[in-house]
């Protein structure tokens, strides 16, 4: 995991540490140098152009000008005060100007041309938020000190930062209580099948779906096979014959939309539950989704009309369970359940839903946020915007319960199921990937976390 930590959280870290500032800066400054010169391939008649505002990310701008005349590379120190709205010509641009603590707007000067490098995040981008505020450049990579922040991976951040390059200065960031998700976490927190394994001990039920609308239950039905499931069983309540595009391996069960009891004993031998996708709006549903959030003793993951029929007190119906809860909102249906829409601040709000539901919150975007009841929250920055397609949430929910049922906890079941989900889009067909096709790609994503040939992918 790489720690993440907000501005006001990074300060405070900088205010404790053992080491007086003109050293940080140094080492900051010595990062981004290296950084410059990596970029500029040589040092050799190159040009540099540093931007610099009146904080520490100015210094850090300042020393780092200081460190590459050494190495012979001609620096022009410009105060973005009095910038030029075109710098000089030059080889490379140095945004120094602000750092993660600034309010207002600020418009940065024209490169005419030269790639930026960003010290710490990109000037105008806030670091909380990724929001902008006036004209920031885009940077062709960002050096960022001792944890990511936010807002270089939410918001319009990402496109303003380019390549994120993190550099250690020594401070100590354990504290951290936010990360964001590498392979090699997703293949440590999901166990194996054990040797005596049988099909039972990970099995899921998926309850979705509804007679005219069973794309989204067979979705979230074959995403939990292939996620690793040793059995799924699929209920549409109402429906009256075989769901159309199940693969053979689900077992199709009959209940009435209005058979609650039925639904309910029979999920005595489930490992997880997923409920919702595609299940409708109607009276009945409403009656089943509250019964099964109420009275199933077991894992469950709650997706789509699920999110939608929980009542007029949604926190309140949530917290009354004793067993894990996944609620996977998008952003419309986060707003359902949290009576408010997400807003700038991704990070706070699924923390503050999270504690309201005591349940854990998966907000998908192209950074998803995940976070416990306890304030732990994972980023995952995986897939892109192939998966803003049909159908793809239903296949995360059924990701995500087959974790479950594998035994990870209910926040790195979350997050490493978005993570897997985002990768197995990564290996689709760039243009015209749907959602069955990520369903399919989930066996190769576990392959490409884990290496190939690792037995460390859940079988």
């Amino acid at each position: 995991m790489i720690p993440v930590l907000t501005p006001a959280e990074m300060a405070e870290v900088d205010r404790t540490a053992p080491e007086p500032v003109e050293e940080l800066v140094l080492r900051a400054a010595a990062a981004v140098a290296r950084a410059v010169v990596d970029l500029l391939g040589g040092t050799y008649g190159r040009r540099v152009v540093v931007v610099v505002g009146p904080g520490n990310n100015g210094n850090d701008g300042r020393v780092a000008a200081q460190l590459l005349e050494r190495r012979g590379v001609r620096c022009t120190v410009v105060d973005a005060a009095d910038a030029p709205a075109v710098l000089p010509p030059c080889d490379l641009v140095v945004d120094a100007a602000f750092g993660t603590g600034f309010r207002g707007e600020y418009r940065f000067p024209d490169p005419d041309g030269a790639p930026v490098l960003a010290v710490d995040v990109p000037s105008g981008v806030s670091g909380l938020t990724g929001r902008v505020s006036g004209q920031p450049t885009h940077a062709l990579a960002t050096v960022t000190f001792a944890a990511l922040k936010p807002g270089l991976l939410l918001g319009e951040g990402p496109a303003y930062s380019g390549v994120v390059q993190l550099a250690d200065i020594g401070l100590d960031v354990a504290g951290a209580t936010a990360h964001l998700v590498e392979d090699a976490d997703v293949v440590a927190w999901v166990p194996d099948r054990a040797s005596d394994a049988h099909k039972w001990r990970h099995a899921v039920a998926v309850v979705a779906g509804s007679p005219g609308m069973t794309g989204a239950a067979a979705l979230a039905a074959a995403a939990a096979f292939r996620a690793g499931a040793g059995y799924v069983r699929l209920t549409v309540p109402g429906a009256e014959a075989p769901t159309p595009c199940v693969p053979v391996e689900v077992v199709e069960h009959r209940a009435a939309v209005d058979d609650h009891l039925a639904v309910l004993d029979a999920l005595s031998r489930f490992a997880a539950l997923v409920v919702g996708p595609g299940l409708g709006r109607t009276t009945e549903a409403a009656t089943l989704v509250q019964t099964l959030v109420a009275r199933a003793d077991l894992p469950l993951v709650l997706d789509g009309d699920g999110l939608r029929l929980l009542g007029d007190d949604p926190a309140a119906v949530l917290s009354a369970r004793s067993a894990p809860t996944v609620l996977t909102p998008h952003d419309a249906e986060f707003e359902t359940v949290a009576g408010a829409p997400p807003g700038d601040d991704r990070l706070a709000a699924v923390r503050d839903l999270a504690v309201r539901t005591g349940c854990t919150v998966l907000l998908k975007g192209p950074t998803t946020v995940v976070a416990d009841p306890d304030g732990a929250a994972l980023l995952v920055h995986a897939g892109d915007q192939r998966l803003a397609t049909a159908g793809t949430g239903d296949v995360l929910s059924g990701t995500v319960a087959a974790l479950l049922a594998l035994g990870a906890p209910p926040l790195r079941a979350a997050a490493s199921g978005a993570h897997l989900h985002g990768t197995a889009a990564l290996l689709g067909p760039a243009r015209g990937l749907v959602a069955s096709d990520v369903v399919e790609l989930l066996p190769d994503a576990w392959e490409h976390l884990a290496g190939p040939g690792s037995t460390d992918a859940p079988a």
